[in-house]
């Protein structure tokens, strides 16, 4: 194995924990959907250094365009922006332990869509334990003191929806085609980022200028690092791990959010917040165990 993969997993789980304090900074000075912009702009300039040197794009794939920008729009656009109204809205660390239900929701759209995921008691009871999670940190019934706003709770929701409908998405229109996860980045950001450079509104956006722990944040901690070198890390422990094994990088961002607020700019941390992001963990862990489990094989009719 190469010597290099689980400090890439370490980096990787690292540098997605701090997307949130990068977003919550930023969203001080300027809006979202500029947020979204310049995240884009700035991930998209290794990516498509990588592809290039790679050979990976073909003209001949200008024929799957439309499934490129449904794929730009689910897994990229609505995403990105759902993800930093969240941030905007709640605590750094909240919202990075709502992004640890990713694959939860992953999961859920997989099985109203495809019906391929298995439904077995490991499956429905990780479901369950990792809602409750999210149940805790939004606590709808609480929602006027707790200091936990409702709507960037939806927003993290909407996020995790739109990433996991991607999935189904590319799993169903995508998979058959001859196309490597390099080249289908490529397409899929290079296409947001026009969408995004055609409809935001650029009043303003110069403020960041003026803001230069933002700035450096968006750009190097969003932009750069957060989105570009990211997915280089992802992408090379894919090759390594295989994708379940990789997927496993996951259980980390949570962590690191939750402990960057608390620790680094103290956000108030309360031990239901505890318990919610180890419900969401062991949820995620119990869904991925009962997705792994065998399935069982009727007897034979006699």
């Amino acid at each position: 194995m190469n010597k290099f993969v689980y400090p890439a997993f370490a980096l990787l789980g690292l540098i997605w924990g701090t997307n949130f304090i990068f977003m919550k900074w930023a969203a001080e000075v300027i809006t979202p959907m500029q947020i979204v912009l310049l995240r884009v702009l700035f991930g998209f300039v290794p990516i498509l250094v990588l592809a290039l040197s790679r050979r990976a794009l073909r003209w001949s794939h200008l024929r799957y365009l439309h499934h490129f920008f449904v794929m730009s729009l689910l897994a990229t656009t609505v995403y990105y922006l759902a993800f930093a109204k969240g941030a905007a809205l709640l605590p750094s660390g909240i919202a990075g332990m709502l992004s640890g239900a990713i694959p939860l929701f992953a999961f859920l759209t997989a099985f109203v869509f495809l019906r391929q995921e298995p439904i077995n008691r490991l499956t429905v009871t990780g479901l369950m334990i990792g809602f409750v999670g999210v149940l805790l940190i939004a606590q709808p019934w609480n929602s006027g003191s707790n200091g936990v706003d409702i709507r960037g709770v939806l927003y993290m929701v909407g996020g995790s929806l739109s990433l996991g409908c991607s999935f189904v998405y590319a799993r169903r229109f995508l998979m058959d085609k001859d196309l490597s996860p390099l080249a289908l980045s490529t397409y899929q950001i290079g296409l947001a980022l026009l969408v995004l450079l055609l409809t935001t509104d650029f009043h303003g956006i110069e403020r960041i200028a003026h803001a230069p722990v933002a700035l450096s944040g968006l750009v190097l901690g969003l932009g750069i690092i957060g989105t570009g070198v990211a997915f280089l890390l992802y992408y090379f422990l894919v090759q390594h791990l295989g994708a379940l094994k990789a997927a496993g990088v996951t259980y980390i961002p949570p962590v690191v959010a939750l402990g960057i607020g608390a620790l680094l700019i103290h956000e108030p941390l309360q031990a239901h917040d505890v318990l919610a992001l180890l419900c969401i963990i062991v949820g995620v862990y119990v869904l991925q165990v009962g997705k792994s489990a065998p399935r069982a094989v009727p007897a034979a009719l006699t």
